[in-house]
């Protein structure tokens, strides 16, 4: 695989308490992380193989597919499905609804054996960040925001969490800043907290766009119907 081509990648921006004390779902990468070591980070990957195929227990919101649509093609679905995913890896939370999935794909069967399936309805496609060049790895990253009221379970279980992320925890969105945080994900925390309480998809998309030849901070209004 060509380290240096850029992947699709999906990043989800869990809030709690949203209208009164928000929290965001946080951990710290490892310090021997090729990508953003030490920096703390909000559970995302990226996209693999299977995740275009991926059947949800309820599908995107219009308004967040149709975006997600116009802007990258026919990877919505996936980009929505490697988020759920990265969740379930990185923490053990599950944005989900009961049902069997008794055919789940091998990275999926830990999701499907606590007799759940994948709910895409609560993401709204917020930010999109394109990693700039010079990078050990680089992403075309897509965030999703999503209220922690849509995860089945306890909050506060990272029992089924694997080993890549650590310190898992809620931190207050007016204490964050005080934690070793990437800069694009100061810029995507300003963003959201600009729009908090609402969760739902924003009058424009930031972009920031980086390539060989310029940076450009954009906003990307396209459809939201």
């Amino acid at each position: 695989m060509d380290k240096t081509a850029i992947r699709d990648a999906a990043t989800i921006v869990l809030v709690r308490d949203a209208a009164r004390t928000p929290r965001v779902l946080m951990g710290q990468r490892g310090a021997s992380a090729a990508f953003m070591p030490n920096k703390f980070v909000f559970p995302g990957g990226a996209v693999d193989a299977g995740d275009a195929h991926i059947p949800f227990a309820a599908p995107l919101a219009r308004a967040c597919a149709t975006r997600l649509t116009d802007q990258a093609g026919d990877v919505a679905d996936a980009l929505a499905a490697a988020a759920i995913r990265e969740l379930w890896e990185e923490t053990g939370l599950m944005l989900a609804r009961p049902g069997d999935w008794p055919d789940a794909p091998a990275d999926w069967a830990g999701f499907a054996a606590k007799r759940h399936r994948p709910d895409a309805s609560g993401l709204s496609f917020v930010f999109r960040a394109i990693t700039p060049p010079g990078r050990p790895r680089r992403f075309d990253a897509r965030f999703f925001l999503a209220d922690a009221e849509h995860v089945a379970g306890d909050l506060d279980d990272f029992t089924d969490a694997s080993d890549e992320l650590s310190h898992l925890q809620w931190i207050p969105l007016d204490e964050v800043r005080d934690f070793n945080l990437p800069f694009i994900t100061e810029v995507v925390l300003a963003e959201i907290a600009a729009q908090l309480p609402d969760l739902g998809p924003p009058a424009s998309v930031p972009f920031f766009k980086n390539n060989d030849e310029e940076s450009l901070f954009l906003r990307l209004k396209g459809r939201v119907g």
